[in-house]
């Protein structure tokens, strides 16, 4: 396949890591262009006039946005290490559960971040019942994708071990231990030793500070 590819992302993003993470996996030369999150860029808001954020795969001068409908996209367009199964109810089922990591576990995690008091309590219980359903999910496998190698799902869940314990920090909270997730922490392990993702994984402290901003935004926002 080819034709040029950009990608418009940010650093400490964890929707950003895991389009590189399939660049890479897919070995697809690629551009990368840092925007500012807190400070939006015209190329940004040129390529997603819609959702205004990153990242924005350009391929052939056209723009894709959403992370996972981007690695849909990598997957159909570069046939190298496929990244979604080939059977068609598996990757319905990926397609799934990529969602509900997305806008129920870590979106139930941030929530938790920041609120306060009983708010929070409920919140935190709330993330929780949600990652005790990839718990369950994990069990028994390496990855996620049910084989000796990552794919779709895996790159999906990967702001578990990229930045679950930089939130939970953030918040003052613990959500996820070795009692409760055993499977899941065993394969956050596993994911985060190999090379390829290792080589791309963040600085901690750049983490860190990101999401004290915006937890912090989003507490002023409240009052």
């Amino acid at each position: 396949m080819t034709g040029a590819v950009k990608l418009i992302g940010s650093y400490t993003s964890l929707f950003c890591t895991r389009v590189e993470w399939a660049l890479k996996l897919k070995g697809v030369q690629y551009e990368y262009v840092e925007d500012d999150v807190f400070n939006k860029s015209p190329l940004l808001l040129e390529h997603n006039p819609v959702h205004k954020k990153v990242p924005v795969l350009v391929h052939d001068d056209k723009p894709i946005p959403e992370s996972l409908i981007i690695l849909q996209y990598i997957d159909e367009t570069w046939n190298d290490n496929n990244l979604l199964p080939q059977d068609s109810y598996e990757r319905t089922m990926a397609h799934f559960w990529a969602k509900f990591t997305d806008e129920k576990c870590l979106m139930e995690t941030f929530t938790a971040a920041y609120k306060e008091g009983e708010e929070k309590e409920k919140a935190i219980e709330s993330a929780q019942e949600s990652l005790a359903f990839l718990e369950k999910l994990i069990q028994g496998k390496k990855f996620f994708s049910g084989d000796d190698k990552i794919g779709y799902l895996d790159l999906a869940m990967g702001w578990i071990p990229l930045c679950l314990d930089i939130i939970e920090e953030v918040g003052g909270m613990k959500l996820v231990d070795a009692e409760k997730f055993p499977s899941l922490l065993e394969w956050a392990q596993n994911f985060t030793e190999i090379p390829l993702i290792k080589e791309r994984l963040p600085p901690r402290d750049a983490l860190l500070n990101y999401f004290h901003k915006i937890v912090g935004l989003k507490r002023s926002n409240k009052h």
